[in-house]
């Protein structure tokens, strides 16, 4: 890429995707570009939104291959013998957790009852006492908050260990990524300052200390290039199996259909083209990690929160990656 294709990339950043705060393209596992705006640099964690979402995925991936959790058609609410089915609730009992890894599972609430959920004192219970309901399983339904938090609770009593404890040890240490602590919320203010921050390292947890499983976790730009590098890898980095190889061919192929979007979905990973096989996890504001394995591509891009970006994957496929390939 020569300095004239540089400059036209970062002028459409800056006129077009103003909210971008770094972009990292690796190619062939090498750093063929990187850059930051918005003041922002390397070594600042930015919150990722729903990306985190692909992140318990390769956690999910890495229990499956420990023996923790046999099959991922376990029923949720084995993981769970203390809590109290309602009466005449029974759609519950016989949801999996491949059901919420493929967002097939319904739940109770026509609108997200945020207010309700963030109140309450343990948000893993607050989504069981949503999921279920007259809905049918199988059916696509995105859950961009309440409700994967049941993916935290399943992980912790599989393991033994809070989530982020299990992720550093299994996962975020072997790659070179420190996420530091939990992260608490005080109040609404204190949520809303979160999501707009950069250089805040951690994991937001409810009261309880259980870790956020649809969103909550910050990450550099790097740090996100590493999670797609390691897939691109099949789950080998520097010589050591991380995650099977099974899991990643798996997990990034596609499980379940979102029809009214046309979109495409694995296990928590959307899947971007069948044909090349390229995927993606996909944060609110813009963050994306975007993984190309025919053209041996992994293009990150943060960005700082602000509603209705435009698409991060359009964005990638038509400004980024043809300068690689």
């Amino acid at each position: 890429m020569d300095q004239k294709q540089i400059m036209s990339l970062e002028n459409k950043v800056k006129k077009e995707y103003g909210n971008i705060a770094g972009i990292i393209v690796l190619k062939d596992g090498n750093a063929v570009y990187e850059s930051y705006f918005n003041q922002c640099s390397g070594i600042e964690p930015v919150h990722i939104f729903s990306v985190t979402k692909s992140i318990v995925s390769m956690l999910f991936g890495i229990v499956l291959d420990q023996g923790c959790i046999k099959s991922l058609d376990e029923k949720v609410i084995d993981f769970f013998p203390n809590y109290e089915i309602r009466k005449r609730e029974k759609t519950i009992q016989h949801i999996t957790i491949r059901n919420l890894l493929t967002m097939t599972s319904p739940y109770k609430y026509k609108f997200n009852p945020y207010p309700k959920y963030f109140s309450s004192e343990d948000w893993v219970i607050s989504s069981l006492d949503l999921l279920g309901g007259n809905g049918k399983i199988g059916n696509f339904r995105y859950a961009p908050v309440i409700g994967i938090d049941i993916l935290s609770g399943i992980l912790i009593n599989a393991t033994g260990i809070s989530v982020l404890k299990f992720a550093q040890d299994n996962l975020f240490s072997p790659l070179g990524i420190s996420v530091d602590k939990n992260i608490y919320f005080q109040s609404k203010e204190d949520q809303l300052d979160f999501y707009k921050s950069k250089g805040t390292n951690g994991w937001v947890a409810d009261p309880n200390g259980t870790n956020t499983a649809g969103w909550g976790l910050s990450l550099t730009t790097m740090d996100m290039a590493k999670l797609g590098q390691l897939y691109l890898n099949e789950g080998c980095w520097n010589g050591r199996q991380i995650i099977s190889g099974k899991w990643i061919t798996e997990s990034t192929q596609v499980q379940s259909i979102w029809k009214a979007r046309h979109l495409k979905y694995g296990y928590l990973w959307w899947v971007i083209d069948e044909t090349e096989h390229s995927f993606a996890a996909l944060g609110d504001g813009g963050n994306a990690i975007y993984v190309n394995p025919k053209d041996r591509i992994v293009a990150a891009v943060s960005s700082l929160f602000v509603p209705r970006v435009k698409d991060r994957v359009d964005f990638i496929k038509r400004e980024i990656e043809p300068l690689f390939k």
